[in-house]
């Protein structure tokens, strides 16, 4: 998250030549599946902890970057981002203090979103084997490990496959109910 927002600061702000190329990269990005994209990085940098964590760091930037830079736009256009820089403020204290919260609800909304995406995501690394290797535990891995087992003991292939569910479900609650909380459209007025 923090590398797509800087990232997509700094193409709106500088949108000529950074933000052409900075957006070129991100729609290529984009334009493979996700789980395609975290496999294909999670086997050309091997099998662990850090590189998956690496692998869905890559997968999960693009969306930020794009969302980030749109919002930034319109605040850009706004008087009192004008104002700002006509009383001399710095291009880090423009970007920073002066358009990024204007931009964090949907921001906000956003993170919780890909956060069960990454859930999946890893977890279909780690089942293909491309992921957290054992000993290490890691939901995806163990229903890899459970696969042989799934004729005797299907058990071993459920609780993991819950977790994940559950782990994503909630965290998709939490996403809704940020944006309903977020949303100066979905509040009623009183």
């Amino acid at each position: 998250m923090l590398v797509g927002v800087s990232l997509g600061l700094s193409a709106a702000f500088w949108p000529k030549v950074w933000g052409k190329a900075v957006m070129l990269v991100n729609d290529i990005l984009m334009s493979y599946p996700s789980l395609l994209l975290a496999i294909i990085i999670a086997a050309i940098l091997g099998p662990s902890m850090t590189n998956t964590i690496i692998t869905i760091a890559l997968v999960c930037t693009p969306p930020f970057i794009r969302l980030t830079r749109a919002t930034a736009m319109v605040e850009l256009q706004r008087e009192y981002f004008i104002a700002s820089q006509v009383m001399g403020a710095g291009v880090l204290r423009l970007l920073f203090i002066t358009i990024l919260p204007n931009c964090m609800a949907p921001l906000i909304v956003q993170a919780t979103m890909i956060f069960s995406s990454a859930i999946l995501e890893a977890g279909a690394i780690g089942f293909l084997g491309f992921g957290v290797q054992p000993p290490d535990a890691e939901w995806g891995a163990m229903l890899g490990t459970a696969r042989q087992y799934i004729q005797s003991n299907v058990w071993l292939a459920i609780w993991p496959g819950v977790a994940i569910f559950l782990a994503a479900l909630s965290i998709n609650l939490t996403g809704d109910g940020l944006r309903d909380a977020l949303d100066p459209k979905l509040k009623q007025v009183t």
